[in-house]
């Protein structure tokens, strides 16, 4: 199937399908996200947000959230998760987008901290962002094209 011909029939899914691959790909980009952040410590840093300092609770956490952007980002980007390139792009970008959004603004001022404070950990959280939103953006597109290959058959 020609590149046209998938985004012609992107364009086509309906609102239901590209909230469900927005949802399983947060839901791969947060268990692939969360097991980094696992491994350097910070599950309890999002647990703290809640009052909790348990790393159970900071990854429920971090996987609702992960659904909840994986949604948002099936509404926004829809249009260009019909191509490979054109959906990891906007992947990757919207991994940038939650990385300023999340650890630079929102989590500084909600647990009384400076806000847009750069370190080694923001480093490797911008990382972790990104490689979220590429693994977020590989499962949409790849669950809107193969349906868009069955609608073609």
């Amino acid at each position: 199937m020609s590149t046209t011909t998938h985004r012609a029939t992107a364009a086509r899914h309906s609102l239901g399908t590209r909230l469900l691959a927005g949802a399983l790909g947060g839901i791969g980009g947060g268990l692939v996200f969360g097991a980094l952040m696992s491994m350097m410590g910070m599950l309890t840093m999002i647990a703290s947000m809640v009052g909790s300092s348990s790393a159970v609770v900071g990854f429920a956490m971090h996987m609702v959230i992960s659904v909840v952007f994986g949604v948002v980002f099936a509404l926004l980007a829809g249009r260009w998760l019909s191509s490979w390139g054109a959906g990891l792009v906007a992947g990757a970008i919207w991994g940038v987008v939650l990385w300023v959004v999340g650890p630079l603004l929102a989590m500084p001022l909600m647990m009384g901290m400076a806000v847009f404070s750069f370190g080694a950990t923001t480093v490797m959280s911008l990382m972790g962002h990104v490689i979220f939103g590429l693994v977020l953006a590989a499962i949409s597109v790849a669950m809107l094209r193969r349906g868009a290959e069955r609608v073609g058959r």
